[in-house]
C-alpha cells in the first residue's frame, strides 16, 4: 500500500470518530490547538523564516512573499482565529423538521459532516490552521497539501496541531499534512475517490485548473478573483474613489481585491483624473482602454489579457463603458464569479446589477474586501467558492456539512399487503 493511500485510510477512520464527537470535546481540542500554536511560536517563526528566505532567493513576487510571511502578530491572529471557531455554533446534528404528515411520520433533515476533506493550497501557512480548525469543528477529517513555498511552515503548524489533538484525546489523523509536495503524490491523492469525499483547491489559476481536470473526487473550486467595481453615472464620486482605494490597495494580494474598474462614460472626464492622483500616490499602476487613456495620461495601454488577469499586485485595469448594459456584458465575459461591486445612487440600476451579475457576492456601495467569512458573519471560512455546487461564496462551518433525511415513525408502512 502506498504512503498516500495509507494516510487517506487513517483520515477516513478518524472522520468516523469525529462525526460522533460532541461539541464540548471539539471546542476543547480547538482551544488546545490555539494554545499549542502560541507555545510553538518560535519554532513556527524559524520554519517560516527559512521558507521566506527561499522564496526571496527564488525571486518570488512581493505579493507572494507577503502572503507567505508570518510574524508574531500573524501567529497570534492565527491562534485567535482558531479560538473564534470554537465559539461558533456547531452545525453537526442540527435538524430541521418538515410540517407533520397526515400519517404521523416525522420527516427531518439533519446536518452531518462531509467526511474527509482534502485541501490543496498555496503560499498561505495560516490556511493550515484555519482549515484544520474548521474541519475539526464541523466533524470532518482534513488532509492538507500545502505548496512547496510554505512546506516548512506548514510542517511546524501541523506538528503543533498533532500535539494538541493527542493531548485532547482525539485522533491525530483528524488533521493530516501530506508529507511531500511532489506532483505524483497529489495525483495519487486526487484518485482516492473511495476514501476522500471532496477536494477544495485554493491558490493560483494553474493549480485549480489542474485539480479540477485531474481529480476523480468532487471538487469545490476556489477560483481566481478578477473582481470588478462599476462606477455608474449616478455614483457619489467621493464614495466611489474611497471604495476603489480600499478594494485595490488595502491588501492587493488577496482574492477579493479589485482588479478591474469600469467607469460610466459621463463620469470619466472628472472621475478618472482624481482616481489617477489617489492611486499613483499609493504606487498603483493603471492599465487603461483607449477611452480611459484620454483621461489617464500616465497609464499604460491595456491588452486583451489584462481584462482576464488577477494581478494580486498594485495594478488596476480601467475601462470606460457606456452604461449598465455594457458593464454587465464586460463582467459576464471577464468575471470569475467571485466579487462584483456597483457604486450608484440609483436603486433601480443597483437592483438590476444585483439580479443579473453572477458572482458569489454582489455589493452595492460597499468594498469588495467584505467578501470574507468573518465580515459576512460566518466567523471564519475555508475559502471563497466560485462553484455553485455545493457551496457558493465563503465556506463557513455550515458549508462543510451536508444534510441527510431522517424519518421517525410508529410502524407506518407505505404499502398495505
Amino acid at each position: 500500500m502506498s504512503a498516500i493511500r495509507a494516510l487517506a485510510e487513517r483520515s477516513a477512520a478518524a472522520a468516523r470518530v469525529l462525526a460522533a464527537v460532541d461539541t464540548a470535546r471539539k471546542n476543547a481540542a480547538l482551544a488546545a490547538i490555539a494554545d499549542a500554536i502560541v507555545a510553538d511560536r518560535d519554532a513556527i517563526l524559524a520554519a517560516n523564516a527559512a521558507d521566506v528566505a527561499d522564496a526571496a532567493r527564488d525571486g518570488a513576487r512581493a505579493a507572494l512573499v507577503d502572503r507567505l510571511m508570518l510574524d508574531t502578530a500573524r501567529i497570534d491572529a492565527m491562534a485567535d482565529a482558531v479560538r473564534a471557531i470554537a465559539t461558533l455554533p456547531d452545525p453537526v446534528g442540527a435538524t430541521e423538521w418538515s410540517p407533520a404528515r397526515g400519517d404521523g411520520l416525522a420527516v427531518g433533515r439533519m446536518r452531518v459532516p462531509l467526511g474527509v476533506i482534502a485541501m490543496i493550497y498555496e503560499a498561505r501557512p495560516n490556511v493550515t490552521a484555519d482549515a484544520a480548525a474548521l474541519c475539526l469543528k464541523s466533524g470532518n477529517a482534513a488532509i492538507l497539501r500545502g505548496g512547496r513555498e510554505a512546506f516548512r511552515s506548514n510542517q511546524a503548524i501541523a506538528a503543533s496541531i498533532a500535539r494538541a489533538l493527542d493531548a485532547s484525546g482525539l485522533p491525530r489523523d483528524a488533521v493530516a499534512l501530506v508529507p511531500t509536495t511532489e506532483r505524483e503524490a497529489m495525483n495519487e491523492l486526487l484518485a482516492l475517490d473511495d476514501l476522500i469525499d471532496v477536494v477544495v483547491p485554493r491558490g493560483g489559476e494553474a493549480l485549480i485548473r489542474f485539480v479540477a481536470e485531474t481529480s476523480r473526487i468532487p471538487v469545490i473550486r476556489h477560483y481566481k478573483g478578477v473582481c470588478h467595481l462599476f462606477v455608474e453615472r449616478e455614483a457619489d464620486a467621493a464614495m466611489a474613489l474611497a471604495l476603489v482605494v480600499d478594494g485595490k490597495t488595502s491588501r492587493p494580494a488577496v482574492c477579493n481585491a479589485l482588479e478591474t474598474l469600469l467607469v460610466d462614460a459621463p463620469l470619466a472626464p472628472t472621475f478618472l483624473p482624481k482616481l489617477a492622483k489617489a492611486l499613483s500616490a499609493r504606487g498603483v499602476e493603471l492599465r487603461g482602454c483607449t477611452r480611459s487613456l484620454e483621461h489617464l495620461p500616465d497609464a499604460v495601454a491595456a491588452t486583451d489579457a489584462d481584462w482576464d488577469t488577477e494581478y494580486l499586485d498594485l495594478v488596476l485595469s480601467v475601462r470606460v463603458v457606456d452604461g449598465l448594459d455594457a458593464a454587465l456584458a464586460h463582467i459576464a465575459r471577464h468575471g470569475t464569479r467571485h466579487t462584483e461591486v456597483i457604486v450608484t445612487a440609483n436603486a433601480a440600476q443597483a437592483a438590476r446589477f444585483e439580479r443579473e451579475v453572477d458572482a458569489s457576492l454582489v455589493a452595492w456601495n460597499a468594498s469588495s474586501r467584505f467578501n470574507d467569512g468573518g465580515s459576512l458573519g460566518l466567523g471564519a471560512e475555508l475559502g471563497i467558492s466560485t462553484t455553485k455546487l455545493h457551496a457558493y461564496g465563503p465556506m463557513g462551518l455550515e458549508a462543510l456539512t451536508t444534510r441527510k433525511f431522517v424519518l421517525r415513525g410508529q410502524g407506518q408502512v407505505r404499502h398495505r399487503m
